[in-house]
C-alpha cells in the first residue's frame, strides 16, 4: 500500500493494490460469461430505460471501484483486521460476494427471474463496496456505495420492466 497526500482523519490518497484485487474477483463472473454459451441472457440484452441513471450508474460503480483502490487506511499492510468491527465487515463484505457468485450461478444455469438477477446480482455488488468502505473505515466509498445500490437497482429493475 502507498500512501501519498492525507485526506482527513486516517485516510489518504494512495494506492491499495488489494482494493483492485478485491474488485477483480467481484467481475470474475463477467470474465467467464463470454465463454458460456447462454440461450438467454437478458441482463446484457436489456433495453435503456434513462440515459441518466445509466450515466449516473455508470459514473457511481466507477467512482466506488476508484474510491476503494485509491483511498487508503493508515496503516502498513497489503492486508489487515485490527478489530472486532473489522472482522465482521470484511466477513459480511466476503458473504456478500458469495451470494453474488451463487446468483450468478443460478443465473448461468437457467434460473433467470427478476428476484434472482436483482437480489443476486444487482444488489450485492454495491453492497459489496459499501461493506469494504466499513471494513476500511472509508466513509466516502461506504456513502458512495450506498447512493450506488439505489440508482443501480432502480436503473435495472426499469430496464427489466421494459424489456
Amino acid at each position: 500500500m502507498v500512501k501519498w497526500i492525507k485526506l482527513f482523519g486516517n485516510q489518504y490518497l494512495g494506492f491499495w493494490v488489494f482494493g483492485l484485487v478485491l474488485f477483480a474477483i467481484q467481475e470474475i463472473p463477467y470474465m467467464i460469461m463470454p465463454l458460456l454459451k447462454l440461450e438467454s441472457n437478458p441482463i446484457m440484452n436489456m433495453q435503456e430505460s434513462s440515459v441518466v441513471l445509466n450515466t449516473c450508474e455508470k459514473i457511481l460503480g466507477s467512482l466506488c471501484i476508484a474510491l476503494m483502490t485509491f483511498v487508503v487506511c493508515d496503516e502498513k499492510k497489503l492486508f489487515s483486521i485490527r478489530d472486532g468491527h473489522e472482522l465482521l465487515f470484511f466477513g459480511i463484505s466476503m458473504g456478500i460476494l458469495l451470494l453474488n457468485f451463487f446468483g450468478w450461478f443460478l443465473y448461468f444455469t437457467g434460473h433467470q427471474s427478476t428476484f434472482v438477477m436483482m437480489f443476486f446480482i444487482v444488489m450485492m455488488p454495491p453492497l459489496y463496496y459499501v461493506f469494504i468502505g466499513l471494513w476500511r473505515s472509508n466513509i466516502i466509498l461506504t456513502v458512495t456505495g450506498c447512493v450506488f445500490l439505489v440508482v443501480h437497482f432502480t436503473h435495472v429493475l426499469g430496464n427489466l420492466k421494459m424489456s
